[in-house]
């Protein structure tokens, strides 16, 4: 346990170090202790303030791109998993097979496919072209699935239906209360993929100002390579920005972290 600690934390410990460091700090001290000057307010400031302060703005992007699709998919995945789990159909586990046989298609795979078709419709370089293809989750739809059919008991929904509620009544108002913890970590998947996501929004999108902060700070590294003056100084620029990056998701995982409990459904049913 010790290794994996330090091999996971690792490189964050280097890249809080280094965002501390000035560019030439970077070269010439060593790695995993600080430089001679504490540069870290001013990497940050400059981080900012950089192009007009473009990094703010692929902070943003990041931010809808991620929130939306995250939240947009969970939700998918939790009324598909609960489809599949507590309702009967024809076609139920021949379409739930097609769900698994999806989740082995790598991503990457689809990237070209989708860009293909998404120029045809006109979404290329639009914000649709980073969310609409991420709010499908088919692991997402899987997990919920599997744990709709632990979860929820068949009494709970009998009795809301003797009550006279309706089956969207009975999903919105118990039902996704239920499925907090998995709906919670369907969220916190989309929301990394999303966030780290590179390949898609790097083929989908041209325009700087439409950037991600994994394409954008990507732009920055590669204008920094083999620079000077202050296309030199971006390296500095990338390692900071990288660290800013990381905090929102690790807010995240703290604030939604006491959803992740078992028990939700107990005392529910009278055995």
């Amino acid at each position: 346990m010790i290794a994996l600690l330090v091999y996971f934390l690792l490189p964050l410990f280097w890249l809080v170090i280094a965002a501390t460091k000035s560019t030439g700090d970077l070269f010439a001290t060593f790695g995993l202790w600080l430089g001679g000057d504490f540069n870290l307010l001013t990497n940050i400031h400059e981080t900012f303030t950089y192009d007009d302060g473009v990094y703010a703005r692929w902070l943003v992007n990041t931010l809808v791109y991620s929130l939306v699709s995250a939240g947009v998919a969970a939700l998918l995945c939790a009324m598909g998993g609960y489809g599949f789990a507590k309702f009967r159909f024809r076609g139920n586990g021949a379409l739930f097979n097609l769900v698994l046989g999806s989740i082995m298609v790598p991503t990457t795979a689809l990237a070209i496919p989708t860009y293909l078709l998404f120029s045809k419709v006109g979404l290329v370089n639009t914000p649709w072209a980073i969310i609409l293809p991420s709010i499908v989750s088919p692991f997402g739809l899987y997990l919920m699935r599997v744990y709709a059919e632990s979860s929820i008991h068949d009494s709970i929904l009998e009795t809301a239906r003797l009550d006279g509620a309706g089956e969207l009544r009975i999903f919105f108002q118990v039902v996704l209360r239920l499925l907090a913890p998995g709906l919670v970590t369907v969220l916190l998947f989309t929301l990394v993929a999303t966030w780290n996501n590179y390949f898609l929004p790097l083929i989908m999108l041209n325009d700087p100002s439409l950037y991600p902060i994994t394409v954008g700070l990507s732009a920055w590294s590669s204008q920094s390579v083999g620079g000077s003056g202050s296309t030199g100084q971006l390296l500095a620029l990338v390692v900071t920005g990288s660290l800013l990056s990381v905090i929102p998701l690790i807010a995240a995982f703290v604030l939604l972290q006491r959803y992740w409990q078992s028990g939700l459904t107990a005392g529910g049913v009278k055995e």
